[in-house]
């Protein structure tokens, strides 16, 4: 990416990159996942579990992130967005890991809330601290490469999905996953001085770090 995009804008795109590239490659695979391991009764079952494992991701999330970003903008400094999306990118990391142990339907729904969870925390944090450091003037190039960036992962990794679990199995790819979350959390750690907090004696936001690469 071109040096005239500050160094947070940069990380974040790099890290959502690598986020959407694990998930990217357990998407297209999921149902079948739920086919061979979880579901007992054949294809309408999985269908069915597949079906409620999106109600129990969707409608969680949309729940718990209102609340979040509620709670969010009430506390000053981007502290607490950094730390809120450090955490969440954690719990999403576990659920990869959490399927690996799964063989009955209620242990899919189950991880779907966790996950809605661990996303409620990460996107409006994520988002927030995108939209106050994305360089004016070029916001609409900056959102179309954070957008063309996700679309390169996802389809990538969801091309390749069926080779991976042909060749390596279930396991391998949950471990992939999880691993692909943590480097894409180790990422964001790049950042964590760059961030703006609250001068305790004012009312103003000041920076620790400049947030433009040297």
């Amino acid at each position: 990416m071109p040096k005239v995009i500050n160094k947070i804008i940069k990380i974040l795109i790099a890290s959502d990159f690598m986020l959407f590239l694990g998930w990217g490659i357990l998407s297209p695979v999921f149902a079948i996942f739920i086919l061979e391991k979880v579901s007992n009764t054949g294809p309408i079952h999985a269908a069915e579990i597949a079906g409620l494992a999106a109600f129990f991701y969707w409608v969680p999330k949309a729940f718990f992130e209102v609340p979040m970003g509620i709670y969010l903008d009430k506390n000053p400094g981007e502290k607490d967005d950094f730390w809120f999306m450090i955490t969440g990118m954690f719990i999403i990391s576990l659920v990869p890991i959490g399927y690996m142990f799964s063989f009955l339907p209620w242990h899919i729904y189950v991880l779907q809330v966790i996950y809605a969870a661990g996303q409620a925390m990460v996107l409006p944090s994520w988002l927030a601290i995108f939209t106050r450091h994305i360089d004016k003037g070029k916001e609409a190039f900056e959102w179309s490469l954070e957008t063309a960036f996700l679309s390169i992962g996802t389809g990538v990794t969801g091309g390749v999905s069926g080779v991976v679990i042909a060749f390596l199995g279930f396991n391998a790819l949950f471990i992939f996953v999880s691993v692909l979350t943590i480097l894409s959390m180790a990422l964001l750690l790049l950042i964590r001085n760059n961030l703006s907090a609250r001068d305790k004696h004012s009312s103003i936001f000041i920076l620790e770090k400049p947030g433009m690469e040297p």
